[in-house]
């Protein structure tokens, strides 16, 4: 069933955060915590290792019971048990919303076996029994994608340095050649493996630069080695085979994970590569507590739900139309 179409601003509770804002819109911090000296502990989050501190927000008791009452009067609750439950809830395409399925302890039998298949090739990449075309093993991976086949799975390698093993991994997504010739003039052919993450395997720029790695892999080698240095994750089976990749390296995509969630599917790949399968496996393992603390938890303790109501009273009532995300860790820079 899709998502009910409750208007929060024609909300009772809507109402009364507009009469509520302008009580304290011109309140400074200084003046919340003279108000309430117990706020710092009022307004704090712990779950498992993390502690979320949103005393510094521009807000008092009223305006967290203000604002978890909007959530219970547009019925969030029950939006998000339908998308837990695989109802179609992007209503612009008409599918369900599912990356929480490839996290969590209840997969699917087509995502065990699609994490088999990553964690099978991965270790035999970073072991060395996968060897290219002359024989020799894999020392770089290089994955071709854009958007979410790209931004995610670059981020969470950055992220994850201290877990990184041998592998060079590195991430080709702009379409101009210089990038693309920046990545690769160092790394020998007959050592380096590509990844193509294309749902459709005609996503212009990620072709376009596919191409232009092949072109420059087939100058030292014949198009039967194609096999031996390029996977691909994507739908098209029909167009990756024609490029030259096997059968076997072929990995899934499915249309109910968002681009913008990819990196839990087989867009991962890179990730495994870079920081082994288990580590991997573990990122997965703390997306899919995340994932139920985020169904379970009542609203009040809700780290995602706490903050998701802020945004909106920020971006709503104080017009804050950009929200920063500050980390202090180099690491998380992306």
């Amino acid at each position: 069933m899709p998502l009910k179409t409750i208007n929060p601003t024609a909300t009772k509770a809507w109402e009364k955060l507009e009469k509520h804002y302008q009580e304290i819109k011109d309140q400074k911090m200084v003046d919340f915590f003279a108000e309430d000296t117990s706020r710092a502990e009022k307004f704090q989050l712990r779950w498992n290792n993390f502690f979320v501190d949103y005393s510094k927000n521009r807000i008092n008791s009223t305006t967290k019971d203000l604002l978890l009452a909007l959530a219970n009067e547009v019925e969030l609750k029950d939006a998000i048990e339908k998308q837990f439950n695989g109802d179609k809830i992007n209503q612009t395409e008409g599918r369900a919303v599912l990356h929480t399925a490839l996290r969590g302890k209840d997969k699917p039998q087509e995502v065990k076996e699609t994490l088999q298949k990553m964690k099978d090739f991965s270790q035999e990449v970073i072991s060395g029994a996968w060897k290219g075309s002359t024989g020799k093993a894999i020392t770089d991976v290089v994955n071709i994608g854009i958007g979410g086949s790209d931004l995610g799975p670059q981020m969470i390698v950055d992220a994850l340095q201290y877990y990184r093993n041998h592998l060079g991994v590195h991430f080709i997504s702009n379409v101009d050649g210089d990038h693309v010739m920046e990545t690769i003039q160092d790394l020998d052919p007959e050592t380096t493996l590509f990844i193509i993450v294309s749902k459709s395997f005609t996503t212009q720029e990620t072709i376009t630069n596919a191409n232009t790695v092949r072109n420059w892999f087939l100058k030292s080698a014949s198009k039967e080695d194609v096999a031996k240095h390029f996977v691909a994750v994507s739908t098209n089976l029909e167009s990756v085979k024609e490029f030259g990749i096997a059968d076997q390296n072929i990995f899934p995509m499915w249309n109910w994970v968002g681009g913008r969630f990819s990196l839990w599917s087989a867009v991962g790949l890179s990730i495994a590569c870079a920081v082994g399968f288990d580590n991997y496996q573990s990122l997965l393992d703390g997306a899919g507590k995340m994932d139920e603390h985020f169904r379970t938890t009542d609203f009040k303790d809700n780290i995602p739900v706490t903050l998701a109501l802020l945004s909106i009273w920020y971006n709503n009532f104080f017009d804050a139309e950009t929200e920063a995300i500050i980390p202090y860790s180099q690491y998380l820079q992306k």
